[in-house]
């Protein structure tokens, strides 16, 4: 018998963090993202399992991005997502629950350096693209 109350392991949605990770992943590259990083957070940060990081070219892409990952959360049915920076659309967050999505133009990406920041060496991160 299956103690778990549903919804309690998992109360932001449905899948599992890896697998959230890939669907994010796979709308970013099918929509053109560029230079598309996963950073494993588990262990170094408790605000999120998984972390991406990527970039678009403009800020009509930037956003049109975020437009996308956030129909497929949806469509995946992903619950109490947060978005931040959408009107700007210089460096969209996305937070899914258990993967935190950022979504830059290349000039803010490498202003912030998210990427150095959170990852302490190449091997531990997964570069795409």
């Amino acid at each position: 018998m299956n103690t778990e109350t549903p919804g309690v392991t998992h109360p932001q949605q449905g899948l599992e963090p890896r697998t959230l990770l890939d669907t994010v992943v796979s709308t970013l590259d099918a929509r053109k993202a560029e230079d598309i990083v996963s950073i494993d957070l588990a262990g170094k940060s408790s605000i999120a399992d998984f972390m991406v990081i990527a970039s678009g070219r403009s800020q009509r892409q930037v956003a049109a991005l975020a437009d996308h990952v956030l129909k497929t959360l949806k469509e995946a049915r992903v619950k109490n997502i947060s978005v931040q920076g959408l009107e700007q659309a210089d460096w969209v967050l996305i937070d899914a629950g258990d993967v935190v999505i950022h979504i830059f133009r290349p000039e803010v990406r490498s202003f912030y350096n998210l990427d150095k920041m959170w990852a302490t060496d190449l091997d531990e991160t997964d570069v795409l693209n």
